[in-house]
C-alpha cells in the first residue's frame, strides 16, 4: 500500500517490498522476525524509503481448527497449508495446528500452480474464503468454501460449509465417501437381479427346466427397486462422529520438490523482472543519447 501524506511518500507492506522499494529493514528486522515467529505478518512502515515502524499482523485461529486438521489427518488425509504469509509466521501456525506440510510465500497467482503439483499425487481438496482463493478453488478436485467467505470463493467451490466451521471439512469427506460406498452398493443390487433374472424370463435354462413365471419377474424387479432406495434411506443413520470418521490408511507425502519448484519460478520471475529493468534502463539511456546526439 502506497499513499502521499503531508508531502512525504509512505509505504506499508511486507519485507518483499521494502526490498524492492529499497528501503532496508535494519532495526525493523529484529522486530519483524520476532513477530513472525510468534505466528504474527509483519508489515513495514516507510517513510521516503526509510522504515520507520513494525505492524504486527495475524488471524485468530478458530476454536475447531487444530481438532478439525487432527481429524482430517485420522481420515488418512495429508493436510498442507497454502498462505501467503513469511515462513516464520506459517510455521508458527502450522506447529499449533500440527499441519503435515507448510508452503508459504504464495503469491495468489501460484496457488493454482501449487495444486496442479499436488494433484500428481492424487485427489486434492481446497479448503479458501477469499477472492484470490477462487482459483485454487477451481483447480482442486474438490473446492470447499467457507459460508462466511466471498461470493467469488462460493461460487467457485464445489461444497459450501453453511456454519463456516472447519470441523465441517472431515464430516463432509466423510459423508462423501459414505455416499459413494452406497452407490456403489446400489449398482450391486440393481444389476445383480436383472444379471440373474433376465436370462432366466428370456428362457436361456428353460432346456434345463428352469424357467420364471412373468410375475414372479416383475416381483424381481421391483424387489431391486425397494433394496436401491431402503439401502440410499440408511445415510440417514449414518453417524458422522470421531471413531466412525477415522481411516486405517494415513498418507504421506515427500513435497520438498514443489517447494523447490516453487522457489526456482520466484527465482526465475526475480530475474526476468531484473532483465526487464535492465532493458528499460538500457532503452531510457539510449534515447537520452540519442536526443543529445541530435542537439
Amino acid at each position: 500500500m502506497k499513499g502521499i501524506v503531508s508531502g512525504d511518500e509512505i509505504v506499508i507492506g511486507n519485507a518483499a517490498l521494502m526490498k524492492n522499494i529499497g528501503a532496508a529493514a535494519n532495526d525493523a528486522s529484529p522486530t519483524g522476525e520476532k513477530f513472525a515467529r510468534d505466528g504474527k505478518t509483519p508489515l513495514y512502515v516507510a517513510k521516503n524509503n526509510k522504515i520507520i515502524g513494525v505492524i504486527a499482523v495475524s488471524d485468530e485461529l478458530k476454536p475447531d481448527s487444530a481438532d478439525a486438521i487432527k481429524l482430517m489427518k485420522e481420515q488418512g488425509l495429508f493436510v498442507t497449508m497454502l498462505t501467503g504469509d513469511n515462513a516464520l509466521s506459517a510455521n508458527a501456525v502450522a506447529k499449533t495446528c500440527d499441519v503435515d506440510c507448510v508452503i508459504p510465500d504464495v503469491l495468489p497467482d501460484e496457488k493454482d500452480a501449487v495444486l496442479s503439483n499436488l494433484q500428481k499425487y492424487g485427489k486434492v481438496v481446497m479448503v479458501g474464503d477469499g477472492i484470490n482463493d477462487a482459483p485454487a478453488l477451481t483447480r482442486a478436485d474438490v473446492g470447499i468454501a467457507i459460508g462466511a467467505g466471498t461470493d467469488v470463493a462460493i461460487d467457485s467451490a464445489d461444497v459450501v460449509l453453511m456454519k463456516s466451521e472447519l470441523s465441517d471439512v472431515p464430516r463432509a469427506i466423510s459423508l462423501s465417501r459414505r455416499t459413494l460406498l452406497n452407490i456403489r452398493e446400489n449398482l450391486f443390487w440393481a444389476f445383480i437381479y436383472n444379471v440373474v433374472c433376465i436370462p432366466i424370463a428370456a428362457g436361456v435354462f428353460s432346456p434345463l427346466g428352469v424357467t420364471l413365471n412373468p410375475m414372479w419377474g416383475a416381483a424381481a424387479m421391483s424387489l431391486s427397486s425397494v433394496c436401491v432406495v431402503l439401502n440410499a434411506l440408511r445415510l440417514n443413520l449414518v453417524k458422522l462422529d470421531r471413531h466412525t470418521m477415522r481411516s486405517k490408511h494415513p498418507v504421506t507425502l515427500d513435497t520438498s520438490n514443489i517447494l523447490a519448484r516453487l522457489q526456482d519460478n520466484k527465482k526465475a520471475k526475480e530475474q526476468s523482472k531484473k532483465f526487464q529493468n535492465t532493458l528499460e534502463t538500457e532503452d531510457k539511456n539510449n534515447q537520452i543519447s540519442a536526443k543529445i546526439d541530435t542537439n
